[in-house]
């Protein structure tokens, strides 16, 4: 069996500091990684596109552990979510492109310039103000990198297509939002909610065809565009609200599989009416009923 490696002798062999809590050590750690003779073989054959989809998991898994409430874990998440960032950057770095200390720069540099109220002499009345002020700065932010000068500028330039469209729908919601274009509360996106149901029902009642699928489709779509709107009108985390019935889901579902074990019964032999029996049952169970 292999002796466990001293993380600071593994460093100090890397002329690394020896302090494993200097960001210098883990840039050490992935340059090592990296190395096309002495490093990691799946490490040195990843590139930005394959590296892209384990920022994302990582990043939601942060996301998990906040909502779990379990701060050890939520530790562990932020450093994996943390080795993307050095990841990414080393790639850059061995293309001459930028390093980690470009990366730093960059958001020191915005965080900074967007906030004049904290580091520089400028005011803001509250936390609405500060959300305009910082989205007037963005906007000035993107028409300066614009990539296509000649086109006509939009509010909803360099909305990134590569977002899943539930946060897309959002990002363009909110772009559309910052230039007047929104609802002003609630009650008319409920309106709209049922005027778009109604929209569903008609597709479905329509005869079997692809432009019956086609509608179907489209009216779906608008309707989740709308309980998106209901969402963010509502001030509801829309990510956090679908974990949240997702949790829920799954653990109901799994109470309905014990309940139907405890019965001597394959849970998908039952007909839907018992099913739903037992659905009512996992509710009353989880409510203390």
């Amino acid at each position: 069996m292999t002796a466990p490696l001293d993380p600071r002798a593994v460093l100090d062999a890397l002329g690394a500091p020896a302090d494993p809590t200097r960001i210098e050590a883990l840039l050490a750690v992935m340059a090592r990684l990296r190395d096309p003779e002495r490093g990691c073989p799946w490490d040195v054959k990843q590139d930005f596109r394959s590296i892209a989809t384990y920022t994302i998991e990582e990043a939601y898994e942060v996301a998990e552990a906040i909502d779990r409430g379990d701060l050890g874990d939520l530790k562990d998440e932020l450093g994996d979510l943390l080795l993307q960032v050095v990841f990414h950057a080393r790639m850059a770095e061995e293309q001459g492109a930028f390093a980690f200390a470009d990366v730093v720069a960059a958001i020191n540099g915005k965080m900074i310039r967007r906030h004049p109220h904290v580091f520089g002499d400028a005011s803001v009345e509250d936390a609405d103000a500060q959300t305009a002020a910082w989205e007037k700065m963005k906007a000035a932010e993107r028409a300066a990198k614009r990539r296509d000068a000649d086109a006509p500028p939009s509010a909803l330039d360099d909305v990134p297509k590569a977002l899943p469209e539930w946060q897309r729908a959002l990002k363009l919601q909110k772009r559309g939002a910052n230039v007047g274009y929104d609802w002003p509360d609630v009650p008319p996106v409920l309106d709209k909610l049922q005027e778009e149901i109604a929209e569903v029902r008609e597709a479905l009642a329509m005869p079997a065809s692809p432009a019956r699928d086609d509608a179907i489709e489209d009216e779906v779509g608008d309707l989740l565009f709308v309980a998106l709107i209901l969402a963010r009108k509502a001030k509801v985390d829309a990510g956090r609200a679908l974990r949240r019935a997702n949790a829920k889901y799954e653990r109901r579902f799994r109470r309905m599989e014990a309940l139907a074990r405890a019965q001597g019964r394959e849970f998908a032999a039952l007909s839907l009416a018992e099913q739903e029996a037992l659905w009512a049952e996992a509710k009353r169970i989880e409510r203390g009923g």
